[in-house]
């Protein structure tokens, strides 16, 4: 069974310190209770997550930051990709 968001972000929890020390500043992203990788800025940690996982659930955090909370209705799309 695919981990839930809650699980994602137990792990990032459980890795934070490592995480702050490697990827400060960076973006990262979590899915099925598994680091996926870094990435420099949102837009390209969030299409890797799409592209792989689709809707998820997966978690995409800005190490060293404060979460951002958004609402479950809002789905990445980037907005200069051609349709």
């Amino acid at each position: 069974m695919p981990a839930t968001l809650d699980e994602n972000i137990a792990v990032y929890d459980a890795m934070r310190d490592r995480m702050e020390q490697k990827y400060f500043g960076k973006w990262v992203v979590f899915h099925d209770r598994e680091f996926v990788g870094s990435y420099e800025e949102f837009e390209d940690a969030a299409e890797e997550a799409v592209t792989q996982f689709g809707r998820g659930p997966y978690l995409i955090r800005q190490v060293g930051e404060q979460p951002i909370h958004l609402p479950a209705s809002i789905l990445y799309r980037r907005v200069y990709a051609n349709d």
